[in-house]
């Protein structure tokens, strides 16, 4: 499997179908602590209604596709966090939805894509983020992963990433193993404050040299600066913050170490 910074970006129809398709709730996540729900996409093309009507409009045959023994388009599910559902933090303002996809977009802005495509939009709820689901092992996590060495790669480049984005809330079950063998890191809304925050539970690469080509990564876009995607989603204080983290990385070339032991999330899991 390619690293993480060689991980494929998503197809450009699947993040216009988060922005535009309808969206259909299926439920409520459970153990959320703010409004999670399930929903399904649901595009014109989802019951073969275009299908039918296409060239039969015409008088001439139907798309092949369509035809007896034609498949169904594959079921797109998502994650939709409404603001509305959010509880109000002490020290985070409220909006944790666009911390979501500004956790994508610092993913796509490295080209390490760690982060499931995300979107902002509107949805049955009101306005909110939009994460693609994760066919995962839900019973497989950090913990449960973190001495496999075909999966060591990917959490170098989550422990990386969430230095850089100053995650808060980095436990054990955001990092899920997909159906494609690779780790996602998931629930990314407490991101991205200006003061240093973080807790994680990846504290085990502390002190070990970056590996070449996240470090050869996060030095390009030290260059480049960050894109507009994401400094939309954040306020100046907080985009600088960023850089500045970001240049403390290069500059040191290494994972950051725990000496208080307290910069743990809670519960672990």
């Amino acid at each position: 499997m390619a690293p993480p910074s060689r991980r494929p970006a998503p197809e450009p129809d699947l993040l216009r179908r988060l922005r535009e398709d309808d969206l259909e709730v299926l439920g409520r996540m459970p153990w959320a602590s703010n409004g999670t729900f399930l929903v399904q996409l649901c595009g014109p093309d989802d019951d073969g209604s275009d299908a039918a009507d296409g060239d039969a409009d015409e008088g001439g045959p139907a798309d092949d596709d369509a035809g007896e023994g034609a498949h169904p388009p594959t079921p797109v599910r998502a994650v939709y966090k409404p603001e509305r559902g959010e509880r109000p933090l002490w020290d985070f303002p409220p909006g944790l939805f666009k911390r979501e996809a500004a956790a994508y977009e610092l993913g796509v802005a490295l080209g390490w894509h760690v982060v499931p495509p995300t979107v902002v939009r509107d949805g049955p709820l009101g306005p909110g983020s939009l994460q693609l689901f994760v066919d995962a092992d839900f019973e497989q996590h950090y913990f449960t992963l973190q001495e496999e060495e075909a999966h060591r790669h990917d959490f170098q480049a989550i422990c990386a990433f969430d230095v850089l984005a100053n995650n808060t809330d980095r436990k054990s079950g955001h990092c899920l193993l997909g159906q494609d063998g690779a780790i996602w890191a998931i629930d990314n809304g407490l991101c991205f404050a200006a003061e240093y925050k973080l807790r994680t539970v990846i504290w085990d690469f502390g002190g070990q040299p970056i590996p070449t080509d996240l470090l050869d990564d996060l030095s390009a876009l030290q260059s480049r600066g960050l894109p507009p995607e994401l400094t939309a989603l954040l306020d100046a204080e907080e985009a600088e913050a960023v850089v500045e983290r970001m240049d403390r990385l290069v500059d040191r070339g290494r994972f950051p170490q725990d000496g208080s032991g307290r910069r743990y999330p809670w519960p672990l899991v």
